[in-house]
């Protein structure tokens, strides 16, 4: 009833309303988006990490993966370690390095991982099959780069000699595949070969080193506890679970956690304070009708109740017209800021959950209701009598 009257008594002043609701829909928009950002990057790594199916991550002490040129030595003990822990069900090897396609007088650069085939969880093949000895799988932006298409052949070099201006460490390799690689750009130039080809470069320089190692554990096994298992056994090596990625990664990310706290409270507040002025004027423009309830009879409470409860139908309505705007504008935003360069193509930075979208409208609601609190007590508590004569002189 009391939301009936609330209704009646905002479309007495239509133009009024309309402005104050599309004012509180944009400040819920933007709220919920911030809600979302707050969240999203976080969210969306995590869901990156856990779809590949590895629990557990290991990299050169103090690192995370491929945060440095720093590698792994001792890689096929480390690899055997692994093998024969009890939890462990399978272990994805990568050495990741740059490969030069020699194109007129510098060339290509290439982003190159060194895998296992078989059990690699660094990207998914498109087209074609997996690398054996001699081929590799690249991703579309290298091949578009390269002009080359499935089946072609392709000379990569494993560097550039300065002195006698050539290509070093030359090598035909035919691309066997085309491949999303999920930690990557989808911009950037990446090959994939097997594991062996890329340690055998430049003579075997990089024999027995790799970037990273990727372990899925069987499913009865705690990753917490074989991380510690495995801190212990290799100390020479960076352990981390899913968790502790996502809790490192957050750390880099929060700058995007801090704008999007400081945008979301300024959004929050100036729906607050839309509805507070609106109140105002409402209450204002009503003093003398007041003052006859009053004097009716009718309870202060009740009148407080009747005004904020004109503040949550404003907040109601412009909240609910803000979360569709909300999630148009995310998927603008989206689209802006998945093109930034080196952007792996599974992170989001707008992740939608509805309990992004029960928040944002909850705080809305507590802030239409507090926004109808302070203008309503205060013209409830006017004297009766004095109020009614000076709106009979006015």
């Amino acid at each position: 009833m009391r939301a009936l009257l609330a209704l009646a008594s905002l479309i007495r002043h239509p133009a009024r309303t309309a402005l104050a609701v599309a004012g509180i829909a944009v400040s819920s928009a933007m709220l919920l988006d911030m809600v979302m950002l707050a969240s999203g990057m976080r969210l969306s790594f995590r869901e990156l990490l856990d779809a590949r199916g590895f629990q557990i991550r290991l990299s050169p002490k103090g690192t995370l993966p491929f945060d440095t040129e720093a590698t792994v030595g001792d890689g096929r003990a480390t690899l055997e370690a692994l093998q024969r822990h009890p939890a462990v069900q399978a272990v994805a090897p990568n050495l990741g390095t740059q490969l030069i396609a020699p194109r007129g007088e510098m060339g290509v650069t290439l982003a190159a991982l060194g895998v296992e085939p078989a059990v690699q969880g660094d990207y998914t093949l498109l087209e074609g099959t997996q690398p054996g000895r001699g081929e590799v799988v690249a991703s579309r932006a290298a091949l578009r780069a390269l002009d080359r298409r499935l089946g072609d052949t392709l000379t990569l070099a494993s560097g550039w000699d300065t002195q006698l201006r050539l290509f070093r460490g030359t090598q035909v390799y035919r691309v066997a595949g085309v491949a999303r690689f999920h930690y990557l750009g989808a911009d950037q130039h990446v090959v994939a070969l097997p594991l062996a080809d890329v340690q055998a470069l430049d003579d075997g320089a990089r024999d027995d080193r790799l970037s990273s190692i990727m372990v899925r554990l069987r499913p009865d096994a705690n990753a917490a506890d074989v991380a510690r298992e495995l801190t212990a056994q290799l100390p020479r090596v960076s352990v981390l679970t899913t968790a502790d990625a996502v809790a490192q990664a957050d750390e880099r990310l929060a700058y995007f956690r801090n704008l999007a706290f400081i945008l979301g409270s300024v959004s929050l507040a100036v729906g607050f304070l839309l509805v507070t002025t609106l109140m105002t004027v409402s209450v204002n423009e009503r003093i003398g009708e007041i003052a006859v309830q009053r004097a009716l009879g009718v309870q202060a409470s009740r009148i407080v109740q009747q005004i904020v409860a004109e503040g949550l139908v404003l907040s109601l309505v412009g909240g609910a017209l803000g979360l569709g705007l909300g999630l148009l504008t995310a998927r603008y935003l989206e689209s802006i800021l998945g093109d930034f360069p080196g952007l792996p193509p599974d992170i989001s930075f707008f992740v939608f959950q509805p309990q992004d979208a029960l928040s944002a409208m909850g705080m809305l609601v507590v802030a239409g209701a507090l926004a109808g609190i302070l203008p309503s007590w205060r013209a409830a508590r006017l004297p009766i009598a004095a109020t009614l004569r000076e709106e009979a002189v006015a």
